[in-house]
């Protein structure tokens, strides 16, 4: 059963476990030292497969050395394990169709962004949602705890 993710442990786990990730709202490389380009980046570097869906950026073909989806449905290779989040709480229902077409098994917004209605709607889908969390910091925390 889908659920808000509320408690450190399981966010801890998640985002241990994760091996694809669509970063919908990824920046380019001329963005670094943001959080949309450092965390996509950081994931890529501890052995995550990084798969980035810019929301911005048309002329964008690759980041992060991957190719470049402009929907997370269009994504080849079956549902991924997480898809990480930057979009302002109020950006997020025009994406919530495309994520639930998508399946995958998390949905995880950065820190700093929830949106109750579009959680429910997610989890509601069978999609379990993380809240206002950074996937680079649990990662980090989870990979030097385990």
């Amino acid at each position: 059963m889908a659920a808000s993710v509320v408690d450190s442990e399981t966010a801890l786990k998640i985002a241990r476990r994760a091996k694809r990730v669509a970063v919908l709202g990824i920046k380019p490389e001329s963005k670094a030292g943001q959080p949309a380009y450092e965390v996509p980046s950081f994931l890529a570097d501890t052995g995550v497969q990084v798969i980035p869906v810019p929301v911005y950026f048309p002329e964008l073909t690759s980041v992060l050395g991957q190719k470049v989806y402009r929907k997370l449905i269009d994504i080849p290779g079956g549902p991924v394990d997480v898809v990480d989040v930057f979009r302002r709480p109020q950006d997020l229902p025009q994406h919530t169709e495309d994520i639930i077409a998508a399946k995958p098994r998390v949905v995880w917004l950065q820190t700093g962004i929830s949106n109750s209605e579009v959680e429910g709607q997610l989890v509601a889908a069978g999609i379990d949602v993380v809240v206002d969390r950074c996937l680079m910091v649990d990662r980090r925390t989870a990979l030097s705890r385990y």
